[in-house]
């Protein structure tokens, strides 16, 4: 719990009060490799703080082809947030690619807690917000950067993934194929 602590306190400073109610809400949970947190057309009831372990967000196209959007390692807030939000079904899942601990809580609990402290509602916000940029950021790169430069900004965000996650996952994150991603990790280590 303290590692959720530690991470909501950099985001948004909580009252001890607020704290001491917000931790009876989260529960510890192990998801295994290749578990989902939550799956295409479940309707999402929970949100997650990852402690360790890797969660690749993903969707699929009608021809059954996987889009990773997102990855997440250590310290991470996760959850289907457009589904708990609108009520509507999920569209984009949420897999382990490693074993993973996460801190587990009922969104509509939270939620439930935004009108009695507002220090609360205020942490909800900015982590929306710091979603909602990283999100534009990701649609400014694939749109005007070229396949070097993503990769480059992957490998920057994420040091470690790429001797974990499977390269069709970054190759797919990054709007590539596959062959696409070797050539660039030739041509990097042979400059």
């Amino acid at each position: 719990m303290q590692e959720l602590l530690t991470y909501i306190q950099k985001i948004s400073p909580l009252e001890d009060k607020t704290i001491k109610e917000l931790q009876q809400l989260f529960r510890p949970v192990q998801l295994h490799k290749k578990d989902f947190f939550v799956k295409e057309g479940e309707y999402a009831k929970q949100i997650g703080f990852l402690k360790k372990g890797i969660i690749r967000a993903f969707f699929l196209n009608e021809k059954g082809k996987e889009y990773t959007k997102q990855f997440f390692t250590d310290s991470s807030i996760i959850g289907a947030y457009s589904s708990l939000v609108t009520k509507q079904p999920n569209k984009i899942a949420q897999q382990a690619l490693t074993d993973c601990e996460i801190l587990v809580a009922n969104f509509s609990d939270i939620e439930k807690l935004y009108s009695k402290y507002h220090d609360l509602e205020r942490l909800g916000r900015k982590i929306a917000e710091h979603y909602f940029l990283e999100k534009e950021q990701k649609e400014i790169e694939m749109a005007l950067l070229d396949a070097n430069k993503r990769y480059l900004i992957m490998q920057e965000k994420f040091p470690t993934i790429e001797t974990i996650v499977p390269q069709y996952h970054i190759a797919s994150y990054l709007g590539i194929s596959p062959t696409q991603l070797s050539r660039i990790r030739r041509k990097m280590s042979n400059p």
